[in-house]
């Protein structure tokens, strides 16, 4: 049997070799083996790596609101143009299919940017990192909004895709250095409500206008909110001096943990399934639910809605049991997408089964992440890197396989196919039974050497 961890997001423990910074003004004792050498708890670490008092109540839940709302723009900025495909690509006189380019380049290059961005700014500030990718985020849409060509946009995509991959990495994994230990979960949950609030609000608010102003003015408004961002990251995030150094031995490291393999591949394998199916949901409400076009903004209105309240419940549920939650997601997500070509015939049975699949895609964020979280307390930030890189490589991977069986099936054959994928990944989790965190509680030498 495998005990379940209490908290979702553990803390990075203490080298074994480390010692209390603090020593009584009082002669030294002749006796030091007799009092246990425990250190005093950091749970949440904020101006320092001190013992000094934690910043307000306040302060703390204005650092998470800070991290979100980074977070938020980024996934706007990487999804919106969805909404705008249209316009962009009949401005730069390319077919609907090139113009797709804008949704792919960001996915590649945030895969490959997690792990570079992390490793190569490791002994960075934390706080300035993410202010720093955060100016980054808004060069890229201020060029976006300029851009005379494809090429000079695909470019600014590819400075997207390298924020997305350096902010999440260090930023996924935050919440237990900004608040107290007791609101670790709570803090995650709202950090990851971003990913479903950029769907819900980022994109159509994007979509509304591009057609009131045309295209260029939603970028030019994403890239005043990122400086915006910018500056609350700067004013309420404590500053964030590294616990540990990422390097690319302690990321080859964790690939070797039992925990961290069956992570990756349960990730590949849900979120294939739900780019491979979300991405051509839009087709399948036109072709075989019959949705008005000018409808089907709702139709996605209440799946996001739905992937909010998601992200919530599996906040709450994995301090529970994060294996029961992950495979749980992973079988209501397939039956809802297996069952839409039946029961998604009409616009009811079709509306009730996106609110199904909303809530369960709504909880594999947060539980992959904390799947990786757990799989290696002595190196949070390098198992955040293996959670944003996984997850971006397979958004793509997901997508150009459903076009694949789309093009050579059909789009209810799709549906059928995603569901059956994430139906294995379910089992996967559930049959082989492993909780992780749980395969050797002694953190790797190769963690411990490069802690600071």
């Amino acid at each position: 049997m495998h005990p379940t961890a209490a908290t979702p997001t553990p803390k990075p423990s203490s080298p074994p070799n480390s010692t209390s910074s603090s020593s009584s003004s009082s002669t030294p004792t002749s006796t030091p083996t007799s009092t246990p050498r425990t250190k005093p708890a950091r749970a949440p670490i904020h101006a320092d790596e001190t013992g000094e008092p934690a910043a307000s109540t306040t302060r703390d839940r204005l650092a998470v609101v800070s991290v979100t709302l980074g977070i938020f723009v980024i996934v706007t900025s990487e999804i919106m143009p969805i909404g705008l495909l249209t316009s962009i690509g009949s401005d730069f006189r390319v077919s609907d299919g090139t113009a797709g380019l804008l949704m792919t380049v960001p996915g590649f290059v945030a895969a490959v940017a997690a792990p570079v961005v992390t490793v190569a700014t490791g002994r960075f500030d934390r706080r300035l990192m993410l202010a720093a990718l955060t100016l980054v985020l808004a060069l890229a849409n201020f060029v976006a909004a300029m851009a005379p060509n494809l090429w000079v946009m695909l470019l600014s995509r590819a400075l997207v895709g390298l924020t997305i991959g350096g902010y999440w990495s260090i930023g996924a994994g935050l919440a237990g250095r900004l608040v107290r230990e007791r609101s670790v979960g709570r803090a995650t949950a709202v950090i990851f409500a971003a990913v479903p609030l950029g769907s819900v609000i980022g994109v159509p608010a994007g979509t509304l206008i591009g057609h009131l102003a045309g295209w260029r003015a939603s970028f030019v408004v994403m890239g005043v909110l990122s400086v915006g961002v910018w500056m609350a990251l700067l004013a309420f995030v404590p500053p964030l001096m590294p616990v540990q150094v990422t390097r690319l031995i302690v990321l080859r490291g964790l690939l070797g943990r039992t925990d961290v393999r069956i992570g990756l591949v349960a990730t590949l394998l849900v979120v294939v399934a739900h780019f491979g199916t979300y991405t051509y949901v839009t087709p399948f409400l036109q072709d075989v639910t019959h949705v008005d076009s000018g409808r089907i903004s709702t139709f996605l209105l209440v799946y996001g809605a739905a992937g909010i309240a998601g992200n919530f419940l599996a906040g709450a549920a994995i301090a529970r049991s994060l294996r029961a939650t992950f495979a749980g997601a992973a079988l209501v997500l397939a039956g809802a997408t297996a069952l839409l070509p039946v029961a998604g015939r009409s616009e009811v049975g079709a509306l009730g089964l996106l609110v199904v699949w909303g809530v369960a895609y709504g909880a594999v964020p947060v539980c992959s992440a904390t799947w990786f979280a757990r799989s290696a307390p002595h190196a949070q930030e390098a198992a955040t890197v293996l959670f944003t890189s996984s997850f971006q490589a397979t958004i793509g991977v997901g997508a150009l396989l459903g076009g694949m069986v789309v093009d050579a099936m059909s789009v209810s054959s799709v549906m059928v196919g995603g569901g059956a994928m994430a139906a294995v990944m379910a089992l996967l989790v559930w049959a082989l039974g492993t909780t992780p965190g749980h395969e050797g509680d002694v953190p790797p030498p190769t963690a411990d050497r490069h802690r600071r």
